[in-house]
């Protein structure tokens, strides 16, 4: 079937959840995506980030298939091999203590949201169950995360929503000292808003917080959904700066492409006992042994010093478009989370590069958004950046 054919049906038979551009993927190899009509792409969007090692990577492909002969599903009623050997590999390279798993970054942040309220719990404070969070923060799509999510566009129309969340500017300590009460349970960010426009929490915050939260013996939690597993060049965010949180979230890169998201928590955090907490799918052995793939890949090809490299020519070649297109406000990010803020709508931008083989998109409206494969060649960089130039030529940018 055609891109246009497959459009009709899909728009006859799915829910209108999403703001689909006209084109159906069909197939992809390293940054290379193909759609139903044959035309190829230069992928910078990597399904959100998800696509780290690029489209079926070899180490992910055979992970699967093996495993998809052996053993697909089990339930946590057993142990699961696969299960404990990526939870080994993640605490061994970070700085925690447990993992649980789960099946997307939402989840994971559901567990964090019930881990803090625990926490408090376990120390007799029952009436400390609120969770400060970052205006435009972004945590996921469930009641509990939309509501954690600091964006009112997200929370808008879902009626009365989870109570126990505040939000303060981000990079504000002054806000977030006049914000924390005995009622406060825990403190909730991303160490880079990604759907938020690409805005790093600064090194000096982050200690902050890290002082405030072990002076009020609450849980610090770090979102890394979107920015963990060396998307900003280290394999957790958190090791830029230094700061240990209690407990961190992940998903999106971890299965190759395949759903799973994590929980990670230190020893003292970790307060779940049986029957608190539990997913049937969570963990099972087909997406573990994907995530054991993508961690060795990228441990053993240190995959994080390439994307380092790569992310780091991006932004010179991103800042050198900046004389020559007033519209560009700011190169900002870090690591392969790159953002190029506007001073209008990248809506048009998106369009265009879409139309010149290269998918992109815009997150807060004005913020073109980079999230290749960590694989991306300085070549493919090169083609990237041409193409915008293009775009921002032609469409009047």
């Amino acid at each position: 079937m055609s891109n246009q054919e497959l459009k009709q049906r899909g728009e006859k038979y799915l829910m209108n959840t999403y703001g689909r551009l006209p084109i159906t993927m069909v197939k992809g190899k390293g940054c290379k995506i193909y759609d139903a009509d044959g035309k190829e792409y230069l992928d910078f969007v990597a399904g959100i980030a998800v696509n780290a090692l690029g489209h079926c990577h070899p180490a992910i492909v055979e992970a699967i298939q093996k495993q998809a002969a052996r053993l697909l599903h089990c339930s946590n009623l057993y142990w699961i091999e696969n299960q404990i050997e990526l939870a080994q590999l993640l605490v061994e390279n970070s700085c925690f203590d447990k993992a649980f798993f789960c099946n997307s970054g939402a989840e994971a942040n559901e567990g964090a949201i019930k881990l803090a309220r625990k926490y408090a719990e376990s120390k007799g404070r029952n009436d400390s169950y609120e969770i400060i969070t970052m205006e435009n923060s972004f945590h996921g799509r469930t009641l509990a995360t939309l509501t954690a999510t600091g964006q009112e566009k997200v929370r808008k129309g879902f009626g009365v929503l989870p109570q126990g969340f505040k939000y303060v500017p981000l990079n504000d300590i002054e806000a977030m000292r006049a914000a924390v009460s005995s009622k406060t349970c825990a403190i909730m960010l991303e160490p880079v808003q990604g759907e938020g426009g690409v805005i790093p929490a600064e090194a000096q915050y982050l200690r902050d917080l890290r002082q405030l939260c072990d002076k009020l013996g609450i849980l610090l939690i770090f979102d890394e959904v979107q920015v963990g597993l060396g998307r900003t060049g280290k394999l957790f965010a958190y090791q830029h700066s230094g700061v240990e949180p209690d407990a961190l979230t992940l998903a999106k890169a971890l299965g190759g492409g395949v759903p799973i998201g994590a929980l990670l928590a230190k020893e003292e955090a970790s307060v779940f006992v049986p029957g608190e907490h539990a997913t049937t799918f969570g963990g099972n052995p087909l997406v573990t042994a994907a995530g054991i793939a993508f961690i060795n890949t990228m441990l053993s090809q240190d995959i994080c010093a390439q994307a380092v490299k790569t992310s780091n020519y991006m932004r010179e070649k991103l800042l050198a478009l900046k004389p020559q297109f007033p519209c560009i406000k700011e190169v900002r990010g870090l690591g392969w989370l790159l953002g190029l803020a506007l001073d209008k709508p990248g809506a048009k931008a998106v369009a265009g590069c879409l139309e010149k083989g290269l998918l992109i998109n815009c997150t807060a409206d004005t913020v073109l958004r980079f999230v290749p494969p960590l694989v991306v060649s300085y070549d493919e960089v090169d083609k990237a950046i041409a193409i915008l130039q293009e775009v921002f030529t032609e469409k009047d940018y």
